[in-house]
This record gives C-alpha cells, sequence and structure tokens, in this order.
C-alpha cells in the first residue's frame, strides 16, 4: 500500500494585545504593561516569550504606543495599531486577526499582554494542540478546570470576529460557533492577570511610568 505524506502542519500567528488604555491603573497612573519583571518591561517580557516558540508574533499598539514601541525595540516582532484601541477589546482582537489572515496564517493564538505568569511553554502546548487536531478546532487554556486564556482561533472564524464591538472578547463566539474546543490545562498561568498597581507588585513587578 502506497503511503501518503503527511499534509504540512497548519501555521499559526501570535497575536500579542498590548493596546488597552489600563484604566484600572489609575488616571495618569503607571502602565501595566511598562512594569518591569526581572528588569525587563512586562509587554517586552511577553513578547520574548511569543517569539521563543518559533512562530510569527503580531503585537497590537495603541494606547502609549511609542512607549510600547520603545519597549519592544529590536525584537523581531510586528507592530500593528489599533487607532480605535479606546472603544475596547474587540476593535484590536480584529486588528490583529486582520493582520494574521493577511498573512494567511490557519489559526491566531491570541494573548492578552498582561498574564507575566504565561510561559513559552504554555504556548507551546496550545500550539501543538492545534496542530493535533489539523487546525480545525479551537484551542483553549485552562486553570484547574475553568477557562482561561490565551485561546487559539482558526482563520474560519473570520467573518464571526468582524462583527465583534466595543470590550466583547471572543468568548461567546468560541461557545455558540459549532466548531470544537480542545482544552489545555496550563494552571494558574492562564488565569492571573495584573490589571491594578496591587496585582502588579503581587506578581512580583516593579511599577513604572
Amino acid at each position: 500500500m502506497m503511503e501518503v505524506a503527511p499534509g504540512p502542519l497548519p501555521s499559526v500567528a501570535i497575536v500579542l494585545l498590548a493596546a488597552g488604555k489600563a484604566s484600572r491603573m489609575g488616571e495618569g497612573g503607571p502602565h501595566k504593561l511598562l512594569a518591569t519583571f526581572d528588569g525587563v518591561p512586562l509587554v517586552r517580557r511577553m513578547a520574548e516569550r511569543a517569539l521563543a516558540t518559533g512562530v510569527p508574533t503580531i503585537v497590537v499598539t495603541g494606547h502609549r504606543h511609542g512607549d510600547i514601541a520603545l519597549a519592544l525595540a529590536g525584537l523581531d516582532v510586528a507592530l500593528v495599531h489599533n487607532a480605535d484601541y479606546a472603544s475596547g477589546l474587540a476593535g484590536s482582537i480584529i486588528t490583529g486577526f486582520e493582520a494574521a489572515a493577511a498573512d494567511r496564517f490557519d489559526g491566531v493564538l491570541i494573548l492578552l499582554a498582561d498574564m507575566p505568569l504565561l510561559t513559552t511553554s504554555d504556548l507551546r502546548a496550545l500550539i501543538d494542540a492545534f496542530s493535533v487536531a489539523s487546525g480545525q478546532v479551537i484551542v483553549r487554556a485552562m486553570s484547574n478546570g475553568k477557562r482561561g486564556n490565551p485561546v487559539i482561533l482558526p482563520i474560519s472564524l473570520r467573518t464571526a470576529l468582524l462583527s465583534l464591538s466595543g470590550d466583547a472578547g471572543a468568548r461567546e463566539i468560541v461557545e455558540t460557533c459549532g466548531l470544537p474546543v480542545v482544552d489545555v490545562e496550563i494552571g494558574d498561568a492562564a488565569r492571573l492577570d495584573v490589571d491594578t498597581p496591587e496585582a502588579v507588585i503581587a506578581a512580583g513587578g516593579i511599577l513604572g511610568d
């Protein structure tokens, strides 16, 4: 019997969302993504971990675009700017997803930039699960059986995602689109984000500007 060579693995891009106003840090307060962890700005730490997976990384910027871009200087990431960042999360998801779709990736890993416990191994576990399923599923991080982040969305959901607005994420689409969902347990990292100065400090960060 003739053996059939396996097809190419589905391609994935990581979209790092770094556009938000960080409003819970206080009016005129420090930017959480510029807080340093082990001497490295959080947004750079997350971008480095994304790049270490070996897949292309797109960073969506918005609030304090220049400072975020400076913190990422020298990294091999693509920067895309969401001019409507103030309207909420949806616009940044759409901006990043459109950038990935333009380069014909099969799936997009949506990575929030304020989750300092996530490791390259965590991201790689999600990407590997997407590949095993030939890119025909949604992959979602879990924390002790509870839904978390990041999530990988196949490019087939592009039209549905374009309908998002305001501060809505993709949860409703994930739960109603009918695609299989593969849950990957990665522990506490999937649910810890740093939205307040207290959370930054508790996670080991040092506040900056």
